[in-house]
C-alpha cells in the first residue's frame, strides 16, 4: 500500500486544489456538529494542517497515513490499521478510496475499527460530473490523472452498494464543489438522501448498525403419554369351541 499512496499535497496548494479544501473545511463544520465521542480517525492525508478536523467535536483526532507527511501522526498500512475492533466513534476518508489500489479493502477495514453505531464519512469526486469529464480528456490524451494522485473516481451509487454489504445505513449525502473544476467560486452545498446532481464532489455519511439479538422461544417437546393407550375394540365374533 505504501508504494501505490500518492500525496496530494503539491495539488492541494494549487489554485483549483485550494478550492477543493476551502470548500470542503466550510462543509465539514455542518457534516461533523453530531459526531461526537471520543476519537475521530482520518484515514489517509489530505491538505495540510489537517484542514477538515478543525471543526471536529470529539475529543481527539488520529490521522493515520502509509508514508510520514505533514499532520500525519500515525504511519500504517491503511488496510491492515493497528487498531483494536471497534475502538473508534467516527471515521473519515477524505478521498482516500480514489487513490488506494483496493478501496473496498481500506473500507472494510474501516468498518472493522469502528464501533457500533460509529460514524463513517466518504469525501469523493463525482465521475458523472466535469471532474470526471476531464478525468477522462487527461486518459484520451495521456496526461496524468486528474485529479492527481487518483487511481479511479467512485460513483455515490456504488459506495451505498458496498458500505450496505458492510452493515451501514447511509444518513445524509452532500453535494459540494460546481459541475467544472473552477478554482474559483462556490457552489453552496445541498444535502439529503442524495447529493444535487452534477455536483463535482460528495460527502457520504453513514452509520454503523448494531446487529439486535431476537430472543427465541424454548422449542417445545413432545409430551409423553403417561397412560397407555387401551385396547380397540374388535368386531370379530370368536369361534365357537367344538
Amino acid at each position: 500500500m505504501e508504494s501505490a499512496w500518492t500525496p496530494t499535497d503539491p495539488w492541494l496548494a494549487t489554485p483549483l486544489g485550494a478550492r477543493v479544501l476551502r470548500d470542503e473545511a466550510a462543509l465539514a463544520s455542518q457534516v461533523l456538529d453530531d459526531v461526537f465521542g471520543f476519537e475521530l480517525l482520518q484515514v489517509g492525508s489530505w491538505g495540510e494542517n489537517r484542514p477538515l478536523l478543525r471543526a471536529a467535536r470529539t475529543q481527539h483526532t488520529t490521522v493515520v497515513a502509509p508514508r510520514v507527511e505533514t499532520g500525519v501522526t500515525l504511519c500504517a498500512a491503511l488496510e491492515e490499521l493497528p487498531l483494536a475492533s471497534d475502538s473508534i466513534d467516527a471515521v473519515l476518508l477524505p478521498h482516500t478510496l480514489e487513490r488506494v489500489e483496493d478501496p473496498y479493502a481500506v473500507l472494510r477495514e474501516a468498518e472493522r475499527v469502528l464501533c457500533g453505531e460509529g460514524c463513517l464519512m466518504i469525501c469523493g469526486f463525482n465521475p458523472w460530473s466535469g471532474w470526471g469529464l476531464r478525468r477522462l480528456f487527461a486518459r484520451g490524451f495521456k496526461r496524468p490523472p486528474f485529479p492527481p494522485g487518483t487511481r479511479r473516481l467512485l460513483s455515490e451509487r456504488r459506495l451505498r452498494d458496498w458500505v450496505a454489504l458492510l452493515g451501514f445505513d447511509v444518513d445524509r449525502v452532500y453535494g459540494y464543489l460546481g459541475s467544472v473544476p473552477r478554482a474559483g467560486g462556490r457552489a453552496p452545498p445541498e444535502g439529503g438522501r442524495h447529493p444535487a446532481l452534477g455536483a463535482g464532489a460528495y460527502w457520504l455519511k453513514a452509520r454503523k448498525r448494531v446487529p439486535t439479538l431476537t430472543a427465541l422461544k424454548p422449542r417445545r417437546r413432545a409430551r409423553k403419554p403417561v397412560l397407555a393407550p387401551a385396547a380397540e375394540p374388535t368386531t370379530k365374533i370368536p369361534h365357537a369351541r367344538r
